[in-house]
Formats: structure tokens, sequence, C-alpha cells
């Protein structure tokens, strides 16, 4: 599977997030995702996004539009170095948070994507790779 457009956004900030979400919508476009298809990869990946922020302090996402078995999607890469997730069984459960929002994120991250992959090591951080396909 290769990738053939692909843009790398640091992510900080909330403004990053809004650029972030801005982009995957426009590439969700270009690769011919219907509107519930975007609607649901912007949601995944809104959330990831905002965690890597909120607890991670930053990092970078990578979103690609990507050819696999003749079908066309979109694949976004969240990768940060922060302290990584103790319990990613704990985590991904509705209702855990560590923070102050619903403790929905993960798991409705991965509830929103085709596909969803999770690695992370405490004190090296996380890396979460989510897709859609049309």
């Amino acid at each position: 599977m290769s990738p053939t457009t692909v843009e790398r956004i640091s992510v900080r900030t909330s403004d990053d997030v809004v650029v972030v979400r801005q982009r995957i919508r426009a590439l969700a476009i270009q690769a011919g995702l219907g509107l519930v298809d975007q609607t649901k990869i912007v949601t995944a990946a809104s959330e990831l996004a905002r965690n890597m922020v909120d607890f991670a302090g930053g990092g970078v996402a990578i979103i690609e539009i990507v050819e696999k078995d003749g079908r066309t999607g979109i694949r976004c890469t969240f990768e940060d170095h922060g302290p990584g997730i103790p319990d990613i069984s704990l985590a991904m459960r509705d209702g855990y948070t560590t923070g102050e929002g619903l403790g929905y994120g993960l798991g409705g991250a991965k509830r929103l994507s085709n596909e969803f992959n999770i690695e992370t090591e405490i004190g090296k951080g996380t890396r979460v790779i989510i897709a859609r396909w049309r």
C-alpha cells in the first residue's frame, strides 16, 4: 500500500487541531470519500490530534491518500513523544479518562475508523494509525 499524497502537520495547539481537521476533510474529498466517511475520519482524527495536544504536549499528524486492493482511502498517523499510555485496555474503555473529557476518545476513534492501530511505550510516546476506505 503506497500513499499517493502525503501531508505532515506539526500539532502543538488547538489551532493546529483545526488545521488537521481541515486538511483531512480536503484530502478525504480528493480521495472520493462520501460525506459520512469524511465526517467519521475527521471526527476520529480530531480526537486523536486533541489527545496529542492535551496529554503529550503535541506531536505530528501524517495524512495520506492511500490505495489498497483497488480501494482508495485516507490513512492518518498521529505520533507523539509524550509519556505513553500505561494501560491501553483501560484507555480504550468507554468512560475512562485521565482528563476532563467524557472518556470516549480512543474507543470512539476506533469505532469511527475502518482500521485502527495503537502502539505506545512508557516514557517514549504513542503512535495511533487510523484509516477510512471508500
